[in-house]
């Protein structure tokens, strides 16, 4: 794969699979992210994304560890996303994208990550009850502060992104680069009208779950238990949407278009989502160092 610029390292396996505390015990040690970075380093990558909930501020630490070992050099280059707003890095009474809350875990992101700016900050999935005004308020004020450079908006809708556009006013709305939502083989409906909107207004489509929790990799089946260790072993109902014979029929295609081009069912995926028009990156999160030679990573 020749298109590295397009390819984000995502980190949310490191201490737990993504924001759930139920979760952290089958994420990945401090010793295998660590390896993973450095593989990552090794084949080219140098974008980052990262959440403040993820392991619960592990991942951040983790990837905060790791960047002040690679030098100053490279982490000027290199491009750091986190996020703010998952219900599960939030105390009771609180709201996830309140000012106040933004603030908190902002400055406790920038610690972690031992970096004075984040290249990109999200805000991680939209709570539905802080006033959004609130809430770009307070990225105004982190900007202006130099604690974040850009910003992005993650599982949104396309009314979500017109709302940003235009509560966010010239000076924030300059920085307002990013979407990032789910998109793959098998979730393909941002390609009717968000993700043409977004190329229209010059915003940068970014994929995660590109290969559907893993189901795009050839390695389950349908109606037979998933194998022990796997992300869909550990967290079924986090793949639960794509568990139905139209996804299985449809992976069972890939399949078919992988041995045509000689390619692997992961790598084959990953086209499928970099050359859908208006798709600027993808998201990858490798568990081993072998998965990255299946990615077309070598």
């Amino acid at each position: 794969m020749t298109e590295l610029d397009r390819i984000v390292f995502g980190c949310g396996n490191f201490g737990g699979i993504g924001s759930s505390p139920k979760l952290r015990s089958a994420g990945d040690s401090e010793e295998q992210a660590l390896a993973l970075l450095d593989h990552a380093r090794r084949v080219g990558l140098t974008r980052f994304d990262t959440a403040n909930t993820y392991g619960g501020g592990g991942s951040e630490t983790i990837l905060g560890k790791w960047l002040r070992a690679q030098g100053a050099e490279f982490v000027r280059a290199a491009q750091i996303a986190t996020k703010i707003g998952n219900p599960n890095g939030c105390p009771p009474g609180e709201t996830p994208l309140s000012r106040a809350q933004i603030a908190h875990h902002l400055d406790q992101s920038l610690g972690r990550l031992v970096i004075e700016r984040i290249d990109i900050y999200y805000i991680h999935e939209f709570d539905r009850v802080t006033p959004l005004e609130e809430t770009l308020e307070a990225f105004s004020r982190a900007a202006q502060a130099g604690k974040i450079d850009r910003f992005g908006i993650s599982n949104a809708t396309l009314a979500d992104v017109e709302a940003v556009r235009t509560l966010a006013g010239d000076s924030l709305g300059s920085r307002f680069e990013y979407v990032q939502n789910e998109f793959n083989l098998l979730a393909t409906a941002d390609s009717e009208a968000l993700i043409p909107a977004c190329a229209g207004h010059g915003l940068r489509y970014t994929a995660f779950s590109p290969l559907a929790g893993g189901l795009l990799t050839g390695k389950y089946r349908f109606d037979e238990a998933a194998p022990p260790g796997t992300r869909l072993a550990a967290a079924p109902e986090a793949c639960a949407h794509y568990l139905n014979e139209r996804s299985f029929a449809a992976i069972e295609q890939l399949c078919r278009a992988a041995d045509e081009r000689q390619l692997s069912m992961a790598e084959t995926a990953l086209r499928f989502a970099l050359d859908t028009p208006g798709v600027d990156g993808l998201i990858i999160a490798p568990r081993r160092i072998d998965h990255f030679a299946s990615l077309g990573l070598r």
